[in-house]
């Protein structure tokens, strides 16, 4: 880059878009976030298969009681019921007794309506949107590198730009004193060229600090060291598009992440709407128990196990159950007309991105025969003010035209390659890959 002489070479790295690009996508924290976000939407799918599985419970209890139907009970949970136990006295007041239990219990919902499977679809869907996420922040995240990089760019080159210029100044200071010796000017002219040197230096400065800052944009971007330097090795210069139809970019941006999330989301709330609607039908589960009941922890004691089935059909629970199938139909009414929002505003998005492109691909055109035009025209002053021809007046105004002229080819040029990569963002076609990077 031109300005790259202006900085130290002492540790500092060549830098391409492409590396940046690279760089970014193993450090941002979006990237980190978005895929522990997929990690936690894998854990949900398990969670909600789990209710295809079998439910093992254990339990430990201890009781201590004289309570004669406890009394009565345990013994012959434990096995140690006798004949003497059929004592009277025994019967109506009997001693305390310990009963330590320990239960194996296991349930099995045999058939529920659909209603598992409906949450493990919506588990499905939910890592589907997680993926989709993911693919949105890598499109996000490399998005802002290539602005933070041209940005860093440009405020280089807006650097170089404004040295020319303090150059420039410095020679017609030079060129107005040789001027002045010979007799054709005075020192007023002198004098004005000095000022308008002192106007070119501040520039100069600004456009050092500017891009000092613009590089620890760039850093952060990057997640570096603030204060790290690189020599930018990817070129300011217009991008060039292989795929510029507008009907096919906004065909395309409906397979970008926002509107496959809104779609996914939809389908989501239709799968909750047939979860809830399941809630009110029956659900058939099988059970069986194992218990042992002893008189110590560590003894043998009595053993017993139950086998069993139940249904359950919740015929009325104060309309809940269908209160909350009409909540879901309502959700999944809003989701779809949320779908809808979102594919129409991802096509406009497209439509904002190729004017914004369309246009600066146009300025860039204007500014650079306007560069050209300047450059001649400020060659022509010069020498007719060598000659005595002009005033050192005109010749300040041509500068000052020329580095502004500069400035706003640069402009174009920058604002054309961000206009690139947000198209390809709205198509949803941005990747490490695309043209706009290139």
């Amino acid at each position: 880059m031109a300005a790259a002489a202006t900085l130290p070479l002492l540790g500092q790295d060549r830098l391409s878009l492409s590396d940046a690009v690279r760089m970014g996508l193993q450090k941002h924290p979006a990237i980190e976030a978005s895929a522990a976000n997929k990690a936690a939407s894998g854990a949900r799918i398990r969670q909600a298969q789990s209710g295809f599985l079998p439910k093992v419970n254990y339990a430990e209890a201890f009781q201590r009681s004289d309570n004669p139907v406890f009394v009565f009970g345990s013994l012959l949970e434990q096995w140690q019921f006798t004949e003497q136990n059929f004592n009277l006295g025994l019967l109506n007041n009997p001693p305390f007794l310990n009963n330590f239990q320990s239960q194996v219990r296991v349930d099995q919902t045999v058939y529920d309506f659909g209603a598992t499977k409906a949450q493990v679809r919506s588990a499905e869907l939910g890592t589907q949107i997680a993926s989709e996420d993911q693919r949105g922040a890598r499109m996000g995240v490399i998005a802002g590198l290539s602005g933070a990089y041209f940005g860093a760019i440009l405020s280089e080159e807006r650097l170089a730009v404004a040295q020319d210029a303090v150059r420039s100044a410095e020679a017609d200071l030079q060129r107005a004193e040789n001027v002045r010796h010979a007799g054709m000017s005075t020192d007023a002219d002198v004098l004005s060229v000095r000022v308008h040197l002192a106007g070119m230096q501040q520039r100069e400065i600004q456009a050092r600090y500017a891009f000092d800052v613009a590089a620890a944009a760039l850093n952060d971007a990057l997640g570096a060291p603030l204060e790290e330097q690189h020599e930018l090795s990817t070129a300011l210069v217009p991008a060039r598009l292989s795929n510029t139809d507008l009907a096919a970019l906004e065909k395309t941006s409906l397979a970008s992440p926002g509107p496959r999330e809104a779609l996914l989301a939809a389908q989501v709330a239709d799968t909750q709407t047939s979860a809830a609607r399941s809630a009110l039908l029956p659900k058939v589960s099988v059970h069986g128990v194992f218990e042992a009941d002893r008189r110590t922890f560590a003894t043998r004691g009595g053993a017993n196990w139950l086998l069993g089935a139940s249904l359950e059909w919740n015929l009325f629970n104060g309309f809940a159950d269908k209160s909350k199938r009409e909540e879901a139909e309502h959700l999944a009414a809003a989701a779809r007309a949320e779908q809808r929002r979102a594919e129409s505003a991802a096509r406009l998005e497209v439509r904002k991105a190729y004017a914004d492109w369309k246009g600066a691909e146009e300025q860039i055109e204007v500014a650079s025969a306007a560069v050209a035009q300047a450059e001649e025209s400020l060659r022509i002053t010069r020498n007719r003010y060598e000659a005595g021809l002009t005033t050192i007046t005109e010749l300040l105004r041509n500068e000052t035209a020329t580095l502004e002229t500069k400035t706003r080819h640069l402009e174009a040029i920058y604002q054309q390659r961000i206009a690139a990569t947000e198209l390809e963002l709205a198509a949803g076609t941005l990747s490490g890959d695309s043209d706009a990077l290139k």
